[in-house]
């Protein structure tokens, strides 16, 4: 059986990120999304769990998914779930430079390589640090995310919701 597992701090979950499970589900038997708390970005607008909650709503049509939270390094969670291979989606060249990296030094670690996947060009502009800023101003991100992730903006933000 394959395994793709698709890692990410998915704060929020975007369409972006569904696009590339979607895809990867038809390319693997079994998709993991690891939702993963990322000290190197800021403070979470989401909790792990609510993250979680969010893609595992978002993706409900989607058969032989999983979906965990890790606090830990990518490559165990690739062992611990099995992978075949960690999956990432790319936006633009600067997005492969750094994922690049990533990938040798997973790799390295554990011999599990990385499957990127580039994103459709009407994906290709949307970073959940821009739905964050945008929400938190009181923008309509509702075409750029799926509708369980758009509810959570507007109780997170119901002073700017729509």
């Amino acid at each position: 059986m394959t395994v793709g597992l698709i890692p990410g701090s998915f704060d929020p979950f975007h369409n972006g990120h569904l696009e590339i499970v979607e895809r990867a589900s038809l390319i693997f038997d079994e998709i993991v999304v690891a939702a993963i708390r990322n000290p190197q970005k800021s403070e979470a607008l989401f909790d792990l769990d609510e993250r979680r909650d969010m893609i595992a709503e978002s993706c409900a049509h989607i058969t032989r998914i999983r979906i965990v939270s890790i606090a830990t390094l990518l490559v165990n969670v690739a062992r611990d779930v099995n992978a075949t291979a960690i999956v990432k989606g790319l936006r633009a060249v600067s997005d492969f430079e750094s994922e690049l990296q990533m990938a040798q030094m997973n790799r390295s670690l554990s011999g599990v390589e990385t499957l990127f996947i580039p994103t459709s060009s009407n994906h290709s502009f949307i970073a959940s640090r821009l739905l964050r800023e945008v929400a938190r101003y009181g923008g309509d991100v509702r075409a750029f995310v799926p509708g369980p992730v758009a509810r959570r903006l507007e109780q997170k933000f119901p002073e700017v919701a729509p």
